[in-house]
C-alpha cells in the first residue's frame, strides 16, 4: 500500500497529512477555510485516495498561507507515496462536466514541474474564498509533487462550479497517472530509465 504521512510546520502554519493512494475516497479535513475543506473532501472522493488533513494556520491574516501550505503538504504526499515511480501508469487526464462547466485535467507524473492553468474566474470570492487561491494551490501543489499539469477550463461561468470542476477533474487525473500498470509492473515508465 502506497502511503505516505507529512508534518509540517512554519511560523504560518502547523499542518499533519496522510495520504492512502490506494484508499476508498474517505477524507477527515479540517484546514480551517471552509471552502478549501470542500474541495479537499471531493479530491479525495474523486480519486479514491485517503486523506486526512489537519492545519492549523493564521487565517485571522488570510488563507493564502493555509492553501498554500496545505498545497505544499500534499504534493510532498504524493511525491513520497510514489517513490521511485516504479509500474504507474504515470499519465492521466479527465474531462469533467460540473454543471455548466466543463474543465479539462491532464497530468503527467514526469519529474518536472509545471504548471498551466487556464481559469476565468469571474468572481474574486467563493463565500469568503479568495479564488485567485486555487492557482496558488496548484502551483505549490504541482512544484512538490514534480507533477507536470494542465488545466483548463473549457466552459463555465460559476466560480464555484469551475473550482469544484478543477479538484474533481484533477483527483479523476491523479488516480489515472498513479494506477500501477499491470503490463509493466517493475519497469519505470520513461525511456530515460527515471523519473
Amino acid at each position: 500500500m502506497r502511503t505516505a504521512t507529512i508534518n509540517r510546520t512554519t511560523k504560518e502554519t502547523d499542518i499533519r497529512l496522510s495520504l492512502a493512494l490506494e484508499g476508498a475516497g474517505k477524507a477527515e479535513i479540517n484546514t480551517g477555510c471552509g471552502f478549501l475543506n470542500h474541495m479537499l473532501t471531493l479530491f479525495a472522493a474523486h480519486g479514491r485516495f485517503d486523506l486526512s488533513v489537519s492545519c492549523k494556520g493564521d487565517t485571522e491574516v488570510d488563507d493564502h498561507h493555509t492553501v498554500e501550505d496545505v498545497g505544499i503538504a500534499l504534493g510532498e504526499a504524493f511525491a513520497e507515496a510514489l517513490g521511485g515511480k516504479r509500474g504507474i501508469c504515470r499519465y492521466g487526464s479527465c474531462i469533467l462536466p460540473m454543471d455548466e462547466a466543463l474543465i479539462l485535467a491532464a497530468a503527467d507524473f514526469s519529474g518536472r514541474s509545471l504548471l498551466c492553468c487556464d481559469l476565468s474566474l469571474r468572481s474574486e470570492k467563493v463565500g469568503t474564498f479568495d479564488t485567485e487561491l486555487v492557482k496558488e494551490f496548484l502551483l505549490a501543489f504541482t512544484r512538490k509533487a514534480e507533477l507536470t499539469l494542465h488545466i483548463k477550463q473549457l466552459a463555465g461561468e460559476n466560480s464555484h462550479h469551475i473550482i469544484e470542476g478543477c479538484f474533481k477533474a484533477l483527483a479523476r487525473a491523479l488516480r489515472a497517472a498513479v494506477r500501477l500498470d499491470p503490463e509493466r509492473p517493475d519497469e519505470i515508465p520513461s525511456t530515460k530509465g527515471v523519473l
